[in-house]
């Protein structure tokens, strides 16, 4: 069997690139010593703060590379994997708008009217406007090819009916991006037949109810959409295009930084309190740990580098999105070998608090964004062994 090789080309970062990252580090850091957030771990999920999130919007740190006629600012996905990186190891609450601003807006530039570009996109971009994702399904989980929400035409548009589960944010969002079904379910062509819809949240016939998880956030919603009317310019892109622009739409969610640095703001503090008296077996364990997040970070930069270029990088990111989530988890696996120790040492109530979120929040690393049991198949299928 031919080899396959998977490109992760190491892109060229100016210094346009490294100005812009030492003034958001200068304003989080100023930010966190004048109590205007405290940091979080997981903060791209757990850290909703919509004030914060129009501050970055006042700094133009949200929708970066949009033209700037759609409020950004034309730059490249290396200035926004920039700012990206520094608000993650800060933990600073940006859940609010980071799906917007990840996906749902580069959705919307490439897909939707020229109406949602020139009144949505400036505001999403002023950190004023926050959109969820409507995918997953009860009975559905990662297999987004089984969803059973449907839209009928009707006069003037469309009627959907249905529930999806898991929408991140969705009480704290104006809009989701619905992916329903509008043709006939055929068994051959199991892609078919799905679209995309810009759904307002405030919709007559939907409702969205919070899920709290056993860390006490109500951060996954459950949304029920019981024959809500939307226009036909609610459609995004062409009608039974769904699929494809579901799994372009993946190698944006999937190959960042936030899923290999959710829990890094933990790993940081402990490193600075084992500083002074670091024993060989602590050594290792940040050793082996920094080793990977370099190696995932380089991967990571190589996707946003494809991305940049045009590129559609699915397999490139499934791959990061795996390897980095399972980092997660065992950073906080590694650290609770010696962490009994390090309370002893008086690493005090903002390193227990961080660390006993983490613990909470750590099972759910490998779920969200795709189970990793799904990204495999999607690997596999990739190299050409399923």
């Amino acid at each position: 069997m031919e080899s396959v090789r998977f490109s992760f080309p190491a892109p060229e970062i100016d210094e346009s690139v490294d100005e812009l990252r030492k003034e958001v580090r200068a304003f989080l850091k100023e930010e966190v010593r004048s109590g205007g957030f405290v940091p979080v771990t997981d903060c791209w999920c757990a850290g909703v703060d919509p004030d914060f999130s129009r501050k970055l919007g006042q700094k133009g740190w949200i929708g970066v590379t949009w033209p700037r006629q759609y409020g950004g600012r034309d730059l490249s996905a290396l200035h926004r994997y920039a700012i990206t990186e520094e608000l993650l190891v800060a933990g600073a609450p940006v859940h609010a708008h980071w799906i917007a601003d990840r996906q749902s807006g580069p959705l919307i530039l490439a897909k939707g009217t020229e109406d949602m570009k020139r009144n949505i996109l400036p505001q999403i971009a002023a950190g004023k406007c926050f959109v969820a994702l409507g995918l997953s399904e009860p009975e559905s989980g990662s297999d987004l090819a089984s969803v059973r929400t449907r839209a009928a035409r009707v006069e003037g548009g469309w009627e959907i009916t249905g529930t999806k589960l898991w929408s991140s944010g969705a009480r704290h969002c104006q809009y989701m991006t619905v992916l329903a079904r509008t043709g006939e379910r055929d068994p051959d062509k199991r892609h078919a037949g799905l679209t995309q819809f810009l759904v307002p949240l405030d919709s007559p016939g939907v409702t969205v109810r919070g899920i709290r998880d056993m860390s006490g956030v109500e951060h996954f919603n459950e949304t029920h959409f019981e024959s809500a009317f939307v226009p036909e310019d609610a459609v995004l892109g062409a009608v039974g295009e769904g699929w494809k622009q579901v799994t372009s739409e993946l190698a944006l969610e999937r190959s960042g930084p936030e899923r290999f640095l959710s829990t890094f703001i933990v790993l940081e503090k402990a490193m600075q309190h084992s500083a002074a008296g670091m024993n060989g077996h602590q050594a290792a364990v940040f050793g082996s740990i920094l080793a990977r997040i370099r190696a995932l970070r380089a991967m990571s930069l190589g996707v946003a580098a494809l991305l940049d270029q045009g590129h559609s990088p699915e397999i490139e990111a499934a791959l990061v999105k795996d390897l980095g989530t399972r980092l997660e988890q065992d950073i906080i696996e590694r650290l609770r070998e010696f962490w009994p120790i390090q309370m002893k040492q008086g690493y005090g109530d903002e390193f227990q608090s961080l660390m006993s979120d983490s613990l909470l929040r750590q099972p759910s690393f490998t779920l969200r964004g795709g189970t990793n049991e799904v990204l495999r198949g999607i690997i596999a299928r990739g190299v050409g062994l399923n």
